[in-house]
């Protein structure tokens, strides 16, 4: 999930608040299904709701069985068809089917796990939820579905049994160096999903005229991310051309594992780079995480076209395509 959804957490309050809780989860859609699968409705035992299913096309049934499950302790897998007529009155062209996993919190879901599942995404480590719909194991996995926490793919195994729901942190963007391409990225990827903060020691450029409403840093770099914090779910874009703004922030990235590393500058500025890292002690395995020059090749020529390329280029090593 791109865009940060706190059914989990609500789950856990209304459970603990002693009125009972239950998650509901898209686990497999066909045809124009009005959410995607991972999707979650959350219902209380008191009828209280949060989230979504299907953008209201099988809410009611749906909240009818949860409160039921509540009642009984047992989880329910069930199925919807959603007609023609409902999918329009919801945006979508046509109809579908989804299948949905209920499960109560406590006697299903162990609140201990659901308790665990809180605390990670809290910390921003992407985790797996783990259910066999045959035989009920459930389990969270850190390091076990990389490829699928790497994609946000949530969905079945191969076994058609066990369902893996993807929790990842929201994504982030930090861009250092407050210049012209930085005002067309930025907005861009908000769109796209991303948490953006602007770093730039200097003031002219960093100010809240050029980038209204954005998070802006006037710290230097070094300091400016630890302040931040950089994990898996992170980007970090160098656009300053001054090694002594962009080389302390990208060896910060480099040493954190973040997803994307791209730096502004020709390919001669670029090996220029990767001399300063050798020398710094940086291995040639890790200095070919940095994607430079920055961005998809797409013949792009102003800075607006510029911050396509990049966003373009997160995206596919954020997919893995790149």
């Amino acid at each position: 999930m791109n865009r940060f959804d706190s059914s989990p957490e609500t789950a856990l309050e209304w459970f603990r608040s002693g009125t009972g809780a239950a998650l509901a989860t898209v686990v497999q859609t066909w045809g124009s299904a009005p959410r995607r699968v991972g999707s979650q409705l959350v219902i209380g035992g008191d009828g209280r709701i949060e989230g979504s299913v299907s953008g209201g096309c099988v809410e009611g049934a749906v909240i009818v069985e949860a409160l039921e499950a509540i009642e009984e302790g047992e989880a329910r897998l069930l199925e919807f068809g959603v007609s023609d007529e409902d999918a329009f009155a919801v945006g979508l062209a046509c109809g579908g089917t989804i299948r949905v996993l209920v499960e109560p919190v406590g006697k299903v879901l162990p609140e201990a796990m659901l308790a665990d599942l809180v605390e990670a995404r809290a910390n921003r480590q992407p985790v797996a939820y783990e259910v066999n719909v045959e035989t009920g194991h459930r389990a969270l996995r850190r390091n076990t579905y990389a490829d699928r926490l790497r994609m946000d793919r949530s969905g079945f195994e191969e076994d058609g049994e066990t369902f893996v729901a993807v929790h990842n942190p929201p994504l982030r963007l930090i861009v250092v160096g407050a210049v012209h391409i930085a005002q067309a990225l930025v907005p861009m990827a908000r769109i796209a999903g991303y948490d953006p903060a602007i770093v730039d020691p200097r003031e002219t450029f960093a100010s809240s005229s050029r980038f209204p409403g954005e998070r802006i840093l006037t710290d230097w770099p070094d300091e400016a991310v630890v302040r931040l914090g950089l994990d898996s779910r992170t980007a970090v874009v160098l656009l300053t051309h001054d090694p002594k703004l962009d080389d302390p922030a990208l060896e910060a990235a480099l040493r954190a594992g973040v997803f994307y590393i791209g730096a502004l500058g020709s390919t001669r500025t670029h090996a220029k780079r990767v001399d300063r890292l050798t020398h710094a002690g940086f291995s040639e395995e890790e200095i070919a995480q940095i994607h430079g020059p920055i961005g998809l090749d797409i013949g792009a020529a102003d800075p607006s076209e510029i911050a396509v390329a990049i966003l373009a280029q997160m995206t596919a090593v954020l997919r893995g395509k790149a």
